[in-house]
């Protein structure tokens, strides 16, 4: 013999989907939250202010920055206008995920001559160089290089 389908059994069919969509909801919104490396600038606008000047400084330098990691190496190439290479002072350099800054390091970067070298300790995945850089000049350079570790 078939039971009847009451309305009790209906509330209990939503109260049961709804359940389960909100809790992965909260789930995923907390870990969204507890993983968020954090504020990038401290006042957006002033920062704003001055980001196309700045910009058009960093690239009249006309410089190629690139990086690179080989066997625990961490490798940047800073080459000028006519492919020399160019020593720069780094002012700030961090190492890390993209989505969690508990794994962010500072590497100890040593000039070579014709690069910067830093050997650095990294797991499989998706990383960010964060770098600064003074030009002689004076002119300031900044850029996040992505780098997958394999």
């Amino acid at each position: 013999m078939a039971r009847e389908f009451t309305g009790w059994h209906m509330l209990g069919l939503m109260v049961g989907g709804f359940g389960i969509i909100i809790a992965v909801n909260l789930t995923l919104a907390w870990n969204a939250i507890a993983t968020f490396p954090g504020v990038e600038a401290r006042n957006s606008y002033a920062v704003s202010q001055t980001f196309q000047a700045d910009r058009a400084a960093q690239n009249a330098l006309n410089w190629d920055v690139s990086a690179d990691i080989t066997d625990g190496v961490l490798t940047v190439d800073i080459l000028d206008h006519r492919g020399a290479p160019l020593q720069a002072e780094v002012t700030r350099a961090i190492l890390g995920q993209a989505t969690n800054v508990n794994m962010d390091t500072v590497p100890d970067f040593t000039w070579t001559g014709t690069q910067y070298t830093a050997p650095v300790t990294m797991t499989k995945g998706y990383w960010n160089l964060r770098l600064e850089l003074i030009a002689p000049d004076g002119t300031k350079f900044r850029r996040r290089f992505p780098i997958t570790a394999k």
